[in-house]
């Protein structure tokens, strides 16, 4: 099978239908900064208008809920839907993955524990955000619970993540990652750490 060059990490992956992002990075990044303001702006509309004696605790937790739920069951569930034939897509999200694949080329390779965990996020948190919203814009106290059972398991994925990609690069010499230091931190770190400290504070 004719290999096809990739800028994935390690070299020696096989991305038999890499086909390479056709929208630039900086465009991937505004529309999916829009998508986000999107959320968050219609979030805050609701809250608004369902409960507007909220305390602005419960109003930015409101909201962070929409967010992530949006997250979670839509853009982490195209990955788990589309996982197979991310590497060639052309969508924005399948670019979107694509891109963050840089700092991480298992999105790429149908890893199993990737697929599990995104699984599990998707389809038991994201639904969960948007109850726990609900909750938040009707006032019911089940929200606390609800929130705190959802933290753990973010919690708990998250250092998962984390954990089996550093033990493959500690213990199996096997980087996932570009050597650039921005996709570790900024990719790879950061945009998964939001959601341990947000989630947690919520």
């Amino acid at each position: 099978m004719t290999t096809i060059p990739h800028h994935y990490y390690p070299p020696t992956i096989r991305l038999p239908h890499y086909a390479a992002n056709e929208t630039s990075v900086l465009s991937l990044i505004a529309q999916f900064g829009f998508l986000w303001a999107a959320v968050l702006g219609i979030a805050f509309i609701v809250i608004q208008r369902v409960r507007p004696a909220a305390s602005r605790s419960d109003q930015l937790a409101f909201i962070w809920m929409c967010l992530t739920g949006f997250v979670h069951l839509f853009f982490e569930a195209y990955f788990v839907i589309h996982h197979q034939s991310l590497a060639s897509s052309q969508t924005l999200f399948g670019q979107l993955w694509k891109e963050y694949s840089l700092s991480d080329s298992r999105y790429l390779t149908s890893d199993s524990f990737l697929v599990s965990m995104e699984a599990v996020t998707a389809f038991c948190w994201g639904p969960l955000a948007f109850f726990i919203a609900y909750c938040i814009a009707v006032h019911h106290p089940l929200r606390h619970a609800l929130q705190l059972i959802m933290s753990v398991g973010q919690v708990y994925g998250d250092v998962l993540y984390y954990g089996t990609s550093m033990f493959d690069l500690y213990f199996h010499g096997v980087s996932f990652c570009r050597p650039e230091g921005y996709y570790f931190w900024f990719y790879f770190f950061f945009m998964n750490f939001i959601w341990m400290a947000l989630g947690s504070c919520a």
